[in-house]
């Protein structure tokens, strides 16, 4: 049988990152940026107030006290947007409001607190810096500097940083599309009834749901039967609208396995026995430049194939760096054994022990159709192919599932963890 490894590594050599291409800002968020970005503006454009009050010369107010304050005649009003700013006189205050340019003639801004916000005349009850309350243009970016390097995933922060230097439509590795394709005539769509021998297409939606949380824009093909022709036309139909393509079932030794079936012939998919639980059976390649994965039908070895293989690949696609989960050492807390020759990936629940540490947990029965137990799961424990008997207190690898948003104590804790992963990469694969 193969490895994990060496079908990581092969999947790995045979995805490219996306042709860059120019988007919009709204459709570049989430996309990783093609080549560096420099400003062609200063940022911010032009010196403007940081605070609501007013420009006067520092000199003017520096002997001001709340017992005795220097009043001002008030020659004007700046409002954000001028067009005009008329400059200071010596011995005068002009009213500014934050983000409007900044007066000739003035060097500090009096903030409204320290003022009896007076219109005509203005009092002044502190003195202030040169300086204070001041944004000089290109404090932040001058033209020339690098606003965002090639490789930089953008999100909010980076897409209106983009957004002020003035980028309507940066460079960038455009979201891999992928259609997600469940074969089977004994599937019927959710929210339907359930016939005899019926069950209903959990794994579309959940793989669906997968390449959705990889960053990836969706299409989830339904009610394809088990004939081979029939798939082979669904396929060969949407190769040319998608960079990838996931099936699930159909790939093992059953008289109805039509995915290898349709596929193995060809030559253009290779369907091979992976040394691993769940998941064993497993089918990729290239068609017409589209990668292709073929995941088993039990929906646990589904969702487990596409963490470990198809995710990691997605990311190649999209131009980013690595895996991307964290993979902590765990003490694990309960006795587990494992198949001989494979390596096995049980779903725990991963939480902090007495001491401080973390601690693996089993998250229910480990069949390959208990989707409650990896429902239930944060992580998958990897337990290595020579080891057949776990016991409660070794130490072994954790891939974390959960988002940050659904257990941000965990993710910050392990973060901070000395004992993150080389062993993690180590037992998964440099790819993973």
């Amino acid at each position: 049988m193969k490895t994990v490894d060496e079908h990581i590594s092969d999947i790995q050599n045979s995805v490219r990152v996306l042709t860059a291409r120019r988007q919009p800002l709204a459709a570049a968020q989430g996309c990783v940026l093609a080549v560096d970005v420099r400003a062609t503006v200063a940022l911010p454009g032009f010196d403007n107030a940081a605070m609501d009050g007013y420009a006067v010369r520092a000199a003017d107010v520096e002997q001001a006290t709340p017992e005795a304050p220097v009043r001002l005649p008030v020659t004007g009003e700046i409002a954000a947007g001028a067009a005009r700013v008329t400059p200071v006189e010596p011995g005068t205050a002009v009213r500014i409001m934050t983000g409007a340019p900044f007066p000739l003639g003035a060097d500090t801004v009096i903030q409204l607190e320290w003022t009896d916000g007076g219109t005509e005349t203005v009092a002044v009850h502190r003195p202030a810096p040169r300086g204070l309350h001041i944004r000089r243009a290109g404090e932040d970016i001058a033209p020339g500097d690098l606003v965002l390097p090639a490789g930089a995933l953008l999100g909010a922060a980076q897409i209106g940083l983009l957004a002020a230097v003035n980028v309507a439509r940066p460079p960038v590795h455009p979201r891999p599309r992928v259609a997600v394709l469940s074969t089977g005539s004994e599937l019927v769509d959710v929210g339907t009834a359930i016939g005899p021998g019926q069950i209903v297409d959990s794994n579309s939606h959940a793989v669906a749901a997968a390449a959705r949380e990889a960053g990836c824009e969706v299409r989830r093909l339904t009610g394809v039967p088990d004939d081979p022709a029939e798939f082979s036309a669904v396929l060969r139909a949407v190769l040319p609208e998608v960079d990838a393509v996931v099936t699930t079932g159909g790939v093992s030794v059953g008289a109805h396995d039509v995915v290898k079936e349709a596929l193995a012939a060809t030559g253009e998919v290779r369907f091979e026995r992976i040394a691993m639980q769940p998941g064993k059976p497993q089918g990729f390649g290239v068609i017409d430049g589209v990668a292709v994965f073929t995941l088993p039908g039990n929906p646990v070895s589904a969702l487990v194939s596409f963490e470990l293989f198809v995710r990691p690949a997605l990311r190649r696609m999209r131009g980013l760096p690595g895996p991307d989960r964290a993979r902590p050492l765990v003490t694990v807390a309960d006795r587990l054994t494992s198949p001989p020759g494979k390596r096995s990936f049980p779903r725990v629940r991963v939480g902090y022990g007495a001491d401080g540490a973390l601690v693996a947990h089993s998250a229910g029965g480990q069949g390959s159709h208990h989707m409650s137990t990896l429902a239930g799961a944060n992580a998958l424990l990897v337990v290595p192919e020579d080891v057949t008997q776990v016991e409660a207190g070794d130490r072994l690898t954790a891939i974390l599932l959960a988002s940050q948003e659904a257990d941000a104590p965990l993710a910050e804790a392990v973060r901070g963890a000395p004992d993150l992963a080389v062993a993690g990469i180590s037992a998964l694969g440099a790819n993973a």
